[in-house]
């Protein structure tokens, strides 16, 4: 007698369905069958993984949204002055500003030693870029190599960062 081919797989959620597994080799049959039967069915698990991806964005929107609130706090505090560029370029252009700028205080005062006045000058540097972009693509920089990032950007040869200008 052949071994069957369609087998009735009842679901972990309670759905039942029938399932052809004659493209599988006749002794994994079962077992795929067993393992079928411990999933949702495919109708649940798309709207299961739907779901998740709600959730997702939902969450890192709120993430977003609590960063920035924290970043702007923050350049309030500081006084850094407002970004430059397109409305998601500054919102994103302060967050990467924000993180840059406190990583490298950790880094260069409390790990470095590097005293107050000194760290006082780079941040007065870093308030003459108000370009969102230049903060934005230095977000994936070593927070060590602040000083020499922001001379680079403040060169007295320029009067701005951009050097085509």
């Amino acid at each position: 007698m052949a071994v069957k081919k369609v087998w009735q797989i009842t679901h972990s959620c309670g759905h039942e369905s029938e399932r052809d597994l004659g493209d599988r080799p006749a002794d994994r049959r079962a077992g795929f069958a067993d393992w079928l039967a411990k999933q949702d069915c495919t109708d649940c698990w798309r709207a299961a993984k739907d779901g998740d991806e709600a959730d997702k964005a939902a969450w890192l929107e709120a993430r977003r949204a609590a960063e920035q609130a924290e970043s702007d706090a923050w350049s309030e505090q500081y006084r850094m002055p407002p970004l430059e560029g397109t409305d998601k370029g500054r919102a994103w252009g302060v967050r990467c500003r924000h993180q840059l700028l406190a990583a490298a205080y950790t880094a260069l005062v409390l790990e470095d030693g590097l005293s107050e006045a000194d760290w006082e000058q780079i941040e007065e540097r870093a308030r003459t870029v108000t370009r969102a972009g230049w903060w934005i693509d230095q977000r994936a920089s070593d927070p060590r190599d602040l000083e020499e990032l922001l001379d680079a950007a403040v060169d007295a040869d320029r009067p701005t960062e951009n050097p085509f200008v």
